[in-house]
């Protein structure tokens, strides 16, 4: 059986298709949506700016269209999903506690997010702390007083909150639903009665080819640089194990223009796949993604398969940035066109667009403006900032918004 050979836009047609940004929404989003749209992507990684809405609750805007943010709370409140580190912080579908609890147990290789120095100096206290949260329920960071006076930032957490961190990472507790954004942590055993690690543990070979599969699930069009970034894992080579996949059945290997090693296809995209072949798969949606979206969360794959070269901006110091603080890429007909730099005055109702760049290759056309005025539009109506705010836009681009 030959291998298919693709052209690279069919190949980025087939990474939006797994990732649901190949075509806009067909019908208003449901409440179930949201764990479907989870489920799709394996990985939603959390992030708490929120200069427009925060990056969860903006991914799954990018797919879903206008959806109730309640319902993405409600979904870790009932425990549908959970929070770990995978990618970074991110929800996770419940199913797949199995895939991290790993890492709960061996929290030394979690890097700057454990430490066991702080475990064993402050064992007294953490235990405390563990007997207070048994006794009277969940707890939040807020809950416990600053002694030192006010933080100065991230890395300048109260001792609470780094005990809170600390027990979260080694998988002791969890997070059982959040307030305002805020966790609140309850033991593990409260939050998944039904785990028992003798009975539903899974060898480590397992769990490193279910996370490879679920890559490669969620990123639809794979090749093997790409597959250790999704869930953090090892660099290493992976061609023996996506081989192997191919050879189960879960992979199609292909070919793509201009590439000097192979590919692969997940198996759920084989219509789609035909469809490209038959040059009928076709990418209509168009969006504005969170910096944190799983399409531009990996700057290589970005660079590689849609010559878009981004950076997250936001803890760079302010001279050091070229394009802005919260700055969002814009996807347009199964290409990612230029970047937004935006901020949601809610209480005014105004969105404001302080800078908007297009992509030196992107040609100019009513067509494009047009999608991008419309993306744009949207997405300020969901933040309930229906205005527009015009800052420093292309001239050409504005000359046909206000033609």
């Amino acid at each position: 059986m030959s291998i298919p050979h693709l052209s690279l836009q069919d190949a980025r047609h087939l990474q939006l298709a797994a990732q649901g940004l190949l075509t806009p929404p067909r019908r208003k989003a449901t409440s179930a949506d949201v764990l479907a749209c989870i489920r799709r992507m394996a990985l939603l990684q959390i992030d708490t700016i929120q200069v427009v809405a925060r990056s969860p609750y903006l991914v799954l805007f990018s797919r879903l269209g206008h959806y109730e943010p309640g319902w993405l709370d409600s979904l870790l409140a009932r425990g549908e999903i959970f929070e770990y580190w995978a990618h970074e912080a991110c929800f996770v579908p419940r199913e797949d506690y199995r895939l991290l609890r790993h890492r709960m147990l061996d929290p030394a290789a979690m890097g700057w997010k454990f430490s066991a120095q702080w475990l064993e100096t402050h064992k007294d206290e953490i235990a405390q702390l563990l007997a207070r949260v048994r006794q009277d329920g969940p707890v939040r960071a807020s809950d416990f007083e600053r002694k030192t006076g006010k933080g100065n930032g991230w890395w300048d957490w109260k001792p609470e909150k780094r005990h809170l961190e600390v027990l979260f990472t080694a998988g002791q507790l969890m997070v059982s639903e959040r307030h305002n954004f805020q966790r609140l942590y309850d033991l593990a055993e409260r939050v998944r009665p039904d785990w028992d690690d003798a009975r539903d543990l899974p060898s480590q070979e397992r769990v490193q080819r279910d996370m490879v599969h679920a890559s490669c699930r969620a990123l639809g069009l794979v090749k093997t640089g790409w597959v250790a970034d999704y869930y953090r894992l090892r660099r290493g080579k992976y061609d023996e194990l996506l081989h192997r996949l191919a050879d189960e059945g879960e992979l199609l290997p292909v070919r793509v223009e201009g590439w000097k090693h192979g590919a692969f296809v997940h198996a759920s995209l084989s219509d789609e796949l035909a469809q490209a072949q038959g040059g009928t798969l076709k990418a209509t949606h168009s969006a504005v993604l969170s910096p944190f979206d799983p399409l531009v969360w990996d700057r290589k794959r970005a660079s590689e398969l849609f010559g878009f070269d981004y950076r997250i901006e936001c803890y760079t110091p302010a001279p050091k940035r070229q394009y802005g603080y919260f700055v969002l890429p814009l996807l347009r007909r199964g290409k990612l066109v230029g970047r937004l730099d935006a901020k949601a005055h809610r209480k005014e109702g105004v969105f404001e667009i302080k800078s908007l760049y297009l992509e030196e290759r992107v040609k100019m056309s009513q067509a494009l403006a047009q999608d991008l005025l419309k993306a744009i539009q949207k997405l300020a109506e969901w933040h309930q900032t229906p205005s527009l705010r015009l800052g420093a836009i292309p001239a050409p681009l504005l000359a046909l918004w206000q033609g």
